[in-house]
């Protein structure tokens, strides 16, 4: 997972979304130009918030699936060594991975680690980074991605994170101007904007269960020094009044 340049999210996996703060901030979500109406201005979460929230590469190849030679049930045995019986379409059930993959022998051979390995990636790509509407499944396509955990390490997931993100954070808004409700039914990786709102929103942010220098100003990455945090859980009404009218103008332009 260092060699493939994931290891600096992994603290920040267990991070869970919160419904109303991400519905407050898809209300304000603009598409058309993929940035937030402010009462101050148009702001956005750029490639340097990734990167310094999340410690994930910006530059470097981009983050593209090939379609296998071989079918999605020959892939997974390869790469995984097991694959499901209900295998349909590619898509694989996270909660099989967990189950299979719960814990790592120890007598496992190099093979067997890096299957592992492989397991728990496919996991937090498909799962948390590149997360669907569907909650509870991933595509095997992600799969491929850590292959060769070398050429993972070239890739610029901070960029293709953002980038999703952006795609997902549209159809979310499109989908509440239709129905006026999100429902939870959002993709993308919901803890990057949480985070990136707490460090430019102080208002909006939750109550620390740390104190003191754990909390630091200079934490790589960044989002580390929120963990562990309390979230506040309220509706979207509480967090568009404090986006739009409480303090609306407290902005941090620099973190």
């Amino acid at each position: 997972l260092v060699d493939a340049g994931l290891s600096s999210v992994l603290p920040l996996a267990p991070l869970t979304g919160d419904p109303g703060l991400i519905t407050a901030l898809v209300e304000r979500w603009r598409p058309e130009t993929s940035t937030f109406h402010m009462p101050f201005g148009e702001v956005t979460i750029t490639l340097e918030d990734v990167a310094t929230l999340t410690g994930l590469a910006i530059d470097g190849d981009a983050v593209i699936v090939d379609i296998p030679d071989e079918d999605w049930s020959a892939m997974c045995l390869r790469l995984l060594g097991q694959a499901p019986t209900d295998l349909g379409g590619g898509v694989i059930r996270i909660t099989w991975l967990r189950d299979t993959f719960d814990e790592l022998p120890l007598s496992a051979s190099p093979e067997t680690t890096e299957q592992y390995a492989r397991a728990y990636a496919l996991s937090l790509i498909g799962g948390v980074l590149f997360s669907d509407r569907s909650g509870g499944s991933v595509h095997l396509q992600y799969l491929l991605l850590v292959e060769d955990w070398r050429r993972a390490g070239r890739f610029a997931w901070g960029a293709a994170v953002l980038s999703y993100l952006y795609r997902e954070m549209g159809r979310s808004a499109l989908q509440m101007t239709a129905s006026s409700s999100l429902g939870g039914d959002f993709g993308g990786w919901a803890a990057l904007l949480m985070l990136w709102t707490w460090e430019r929103f102080p208002h909006t942010s939750p109550l620390h269960a740390v104190t003191g220098a754990q909390i630091t100003q200079d934490a790589v990455p960044r989002g580390i020094r929120w963990l562990p945090a309390q979230t506040r859980q309220h509706g979207d009404q509480f967090y568009l009044y404090k986006l739009w009218f409480d303090e609306c103008t407290t902005f941090v332009v620099s973190i």
